[in-house]
């Protein structure tokens, strides 16, 4: 996806779809600077660059949980004409990220948290908690992408796009990631798909609808000997319209854009041992501000 792009998935009226990165569930168009090597400020030589042919391949699956959401979100919501005009939140610019005295959310709706504020900081906490779950790696078993889905969604928009996302993870798509047909992992290998909030912005705000976007970063990729689908990181944006249905936020539509992406830092790339060692040890979070 070029950057700036952007693609909003709740109608069917959009006409033909050929320029749509999602079309092939995990698509990306995506460039790359590539720096001088080592100089006096930086005595180490860079990592060598992979083949283009390699980068592709990665650069392809490394958005496909939220692309595969996207792509689904695509066939339409009822939500089309539920949001009055937009309303901007209290001030211009940034809200700084920091504790607000409010106790995070106590509920959990399965794994997911649940019970969020019916306010901006609500609104936040629980845009960044779904953007959680629906890059986790429990979206490529279809049992537990069902509950996510429920837990997450409108409960006007989640069958069909249950439907189109269980369409989606096909073999053909698990095979693009270096899954087995059915979704499972190959042995000797840990499969990897995270999605980890940097900040989160209001758009819109009104009593029963907010629009907020969620930055993000994503690990994407199989740790473990003999991977030829290592790692790899992503940086996106989340929209996500959220709607208050029975006493908490849902997702009524979303839809995402590349960016904003920080240049790759010189830091020594882990092992596959390494990888896979930390995604074991290191838990997830819940968010909230």
């Amino acid at each position: 996806m070029s950057p700036g792009d952007e693609h909003d998935y709740r109608g069917t009226d959009q006409g033909g779809r050929g320029d749509d990165p999602y079309s092939t569930l995990g698509g990306t168009r995506q460039t790359r600077t590539r720096l001088p090597d080592g100089d006096a400020g930086h005595p180490h030589p860079r990592r060598p660059v992979r083949n283009s042919r390699s980068l592709v391949t990665i650069t392809g699956v490394v958005v496909l949980l939220i692309a595969a959401i996207a792509f689904a979100n695509r066939g339409g919501t009822s939500d089309d004409n539920a949001s009055p005009g937009p309303k901007n939140p209290g001030t211009a610019g940034s809200a700084p990220t920091a504790p607000t005295g409010t106790k995070p959310v106590q509920g959990k709706n399965g794994t997911i948290p649940a019970g969020f504020a019916q306010d901006e900081q609500g609104a936040q906490s629980a845009a960044a908690n779904y953007s959680v779950a629906l890059g986790s790696a429990e979206m490529f078993t279809a049992e537990s992408r069902r509950d996510i889905i429920q837990a997450t969604h409108d409960p006007a928009v989640a069958p069909k796009l249950q439907d189109r996302l269980d369409t989606a993870y096909s073999p053909a798509f698990y095979k693009n990631v270096g899954l087995n047909d059915d979704g499972s992992t190959p042995t000797g290998l840990t499969f990897v798909s995270r999605t980890v909030p940097v900040g989160t912005k209001v758009v819109t705000m009104e009593t029963d609808t907010a629009t907020v976007e969620v930055w993000c970063t994503g690990l994407v990729g199989l740790a473990g000997p003999g991977s030829t689908k290592p790692v790899t990181e992503t940086w996106f944006t989340i929209s996500q319209e959220l709607k208050w249905i029975d006493g908490d936020w849902k997702i009524s539509a979303s839809s995402q854009t590349e960016g904003p992406t920080p240049v790759n830092g010189d830091n020594r790339a882990s092992t596959a041992d390494e990888m896979a060692a930390a995604v074991d040890a290191y838990g997830g979070f819940t968010y909230a501000r």
